[in-house]
C-alpha cells in the first residue's frame, strides 16, 4: 500500500493438496479476507484523519494529517486469485502466461508501452558481451569506473557519461540483468555482471549458517 496504484495478483499454491471443491472455497475465502483487510484499512485511515481534523489544535498535526491523506490516496488493484499446482509444469506455465497478460494490460500498467532510449539497449548488449567475454572472472564483479571505460571503447558508446550509465544500471538492476547496490556505500562502486554467481554465494552463506545453527542445537 505504500506504492500508489499498486497491482496485486494473489497466487494460491499447493492446489494438489486440496479437493476440487476446496480450491474454489479457499479462493473465495482469500479474496474475501483481502477485501475485508482493505475495508478495515480504509476505515482506520478515515477515523484517524477525522480525529486530527476534529482536534482542538489541528495545526499541530499537519504533518501527520498530510501523511495519512497520502496513504489514503494510495490505491490497490486486486486481480483474481490464480490457483496453482506447483507440481504441474502446465500450471506454472499458465501462471506465467497470466502474469504476462496482466503486465501487457495498458489499463493496469500505463507505462508498459514506454519505449526505452536506444542507448539503453546498446549498453545492455555491450554489458552482456563483457559478461560473456573470456576476460570476465567467474564472480562477475567489476568496478563501476572500469565498466564505464570498457563501455566507452564501443564506437557507439564513446560519449557515454557516468551519470547516464548509472541511470541505465538502475534499470538493468530492476530487470535482473545486473546487480548494483548503489545504496550501500561499500558496494556503490561495484557492479555484479553475473547475478547468478551472487545468488549462489548467498545460498552457500545461508546454508553454512543454517548448518552451524542446527549443529549448535543438536
Amino acid at each position: 500500500m505504500r506504492v500508489p496504484n499498486s497491482v496485486v495478483l494473489p497466487v494460491g499454491t499447493h492446489v494438489d493438496c486440496c479437493q476440487e471443491e476446496e480450491v474454489e472455497e479457499k479462493r473465495c475465502d482469500i479474496m474475501a479476507k483481502i477485501a475485508a483487510m482493505l475495508m478495515e484499512r480504509k476505515s482506520n485511515l478515515t477515523h484517524f484523519i477525522d480525529n486530527l481534523e476534529g482536534s482542538e489544535e489541528p495545526e499541530f498535526y499537519v504533518d501527520q494529517w498530510e501523511r495519512l491523506k497520502e496513504m489514503e490516496s494510495c490505491t490497490l488493484t486486486i486481480l483474481n486469485l490464480v490457483a496453482v499446482n506447483c507440481t504441474d509444469h502446465h500450471d506454472i506455465k499458465k501462471l506465467e502466461a497470466t502474469i504476462l497478460e496482466h503486465v501487457k494490460n495498458e489499463e493496469l500498467f500505463p507505462e508498459v508501452v514506454r519505449v526505452l532510449p536506444p542507448v539503453y539497449r546498446q549498453v545492455e548488449a555491450a554489458i552482456v558481451d563483457i559478461a560473456q567475454g573470456e576476460e570476465m572472472a567467474d564472480h562477475g564483479m567489476m568496478d563501476l569506473q572500469y565498466l564505464l571505460s570498457k563501455l566507452s571503447q564501443c564506437e557507439h558508446l564513446a560519449n557515454l557519461g557516468r551519470e547516464l550509465l548509472q541511470d541505465i544500471l538502475r534499470y538493468l538492476h530492476r530487470v535482473g540483468l545486473v546487480v548494483w547496490y548503489e545504496e550501500i556505500k561499500h558496494l556503490e562502486s561495484t557492479v555484479f555482471l553475473q547475478p547468478t554467481f551472487l545468488i549462489t554465494m548467498f545460498k552457500l552463506l545461508v546454508r553454512y549458517r543454517l548448518v552451524q545453527q542446527l549443529e549448535s542445537i543438536s
